[in-house]
């Protein structure tokens, strides 16, 4: 009798609302979501970057067959990521974080490259760039999770000492992309590590704390910078004269685009602000030309596919035994969803103009890449949950 009930309770857990929360529906659920919004986002790079590269006497072309080959270079790395087991990605984490951090640091050496005053890139331009600080996120995902419960494990025997490896390694993280003066980078990687040791069992009263010297540290970083100073004001207050065909340019047409979008959009192809107008139109402020061409209903879409990539990573780590992989999923959804926010954000003029593309969506090799690796390392971790691994066997096999 108990195992009838218990059988028809998981077969009603299966339908409905409940659904939502059924581990193996939020796994497919992950998934399409990342292919929907990787597919639509090479469509849209094509929008949005066509006039450009005609103006710069280039196939129109161009730009959306490179974001096909990133994609394709993306999905297979991410297939890949998906079938490496767990106790590989803990046993090569440390080894992961250095080589990201030594390659963060190449940015610094006349190697590195620049690229709207971000030193954050490194490579020949015009030929081949990568940007290390997309590889500093998964690799902080991956590696910090395990370093804090470690660290948690001996708290009780070596006090907050036991927390100076995590600390001492993320710090040195957060400060070599600072270097190069990527205040965007920066706060996603803050979101990942303030997470990560949030849900790891870092003592409250000491958490706060380094919240506030962080804080304080991020404020004399901004005031220090005449620039970035005159960039967050223009978010906040009216815009000057000068102002408009400066500092406040992108952010006024970014408007612009969202404000002509209406509910149903201009149509594909039929956006104004891509007519040069709109700096970025293809790479951060991509979100705007969708808002532009597909319309409030359009903008809506992508917000919900980023939210239900979210629900289903957070929804998975609920319902993780397994304490690292939980954390490592928190720190991919805090990474993707947080970024994406943070992108749209800055589009809608909530936060002031920064260097932050939209994952999977905009223009570019290395977050495209490094953000379908993550998805990869997700798919893989989801998998360590029972109900999943049992769901998908046949799959793997």
């Amino acid at each position: 009798m108990h195992g009838g009930h218990d059988s028809s309770h998981d077969a009603r857990g299966s339908r409905g609302i409940r659904a939502l929360s059924n581990p193996l529906w939020c796994y497919h659920g992950f998934r399409i979501a990342v292919v929907a919004l990787t597919c639509f986002g090479v469509i849209m790079v094509f929008s949005s970057s066509s006039v450009t590269m005609i103006s710069l006497g280039v196939s129109p072309w161009k730009q959306a067959i490179s974001q096909g080959i990133y994609c394709v270079m993306g999905f297979v790395l991410g297939i890949i990521a998906a079938h490496v087991p767990l106790k590989t990605y803990r046993r090569f984490s440390f080894p992961l974080i250095c080589c990201a951090i030594v390659l963060q640091l190449v940015t610094l050496t006349p190697l590195g490259v620049s690229v709207n005053g971000n030193a954050g890139w490194i490579g020949i331009p015009g030929v081949f760039t990568m940007q290390p600080a997309e590889v500093v996120k998964l690799s902080l995902c991956i590696w910090m999770p395990a370093a804090v419960e470690r660290s948690t494990s001996r708290y009780e025997a070596d006090g907050i000492k036991a927390y100076a490896k995590p600390a001492g390694v993320f710090a040195l993280c957060l400060l070599s992309v600072m270097a190069g003066q990527d205040l965007g980078t920066a706060m996603i990687l803050v979101f990942i590590g303030a997470v990560a040791m949030l849900i790891g069992g870092f003592p409250l009263r000491w958490f706060f704390g380094i919240v506030v010297l962080l804080g304080v540290f991020i404020v004399a970083f901004v005031v220090t910078s005449p620039n970035r100073m005159k960039r967050i004001l223009a978010a906040y207050q009216p815009c000057t004269t000068d102002d408009v065909a400066g500092v406040c340019y992108q952010a006024i047409h970014a408007k612009y685009a969202m404000g002509s979008g209406g509910l149903l959009g201009v149509g594909i192809g039929n956006s104004r602000e891509k007519w040069n107008y709109l700096p970025e139109a293809h790479n951060d402020f991509i979100f705007a030309i969708i808002g532009e061409e597909i319309g409030f209903i359009g903008a809506v879409m992508v917000i919900v596919l980023f939210a239900i990539l979210g629900w289903c990573l957070v929804c998975v780590a609920l319902q993780m035994k397994n304490r690292y992989v939980a954390m490592v999923l928190v720190c991919i959804a805090m990474w993707l969803v947080g970024q994406a926010l943070v992108n749209i954000m800055v589009v809608i003029g909530f936060l002031p103009v920064m260097g932050v593309p939209l994952p999977f969506v905009s223009a570019g090799g290395s977050s495209l890449i490094m953000c379908l690796i993550a998805a990869g390392v997700g798919v893989s971790m989801m998998r360590v949950h029972p109900q999943i691994n049992a769901g998908t066997s046949t799959l793997n096999s």
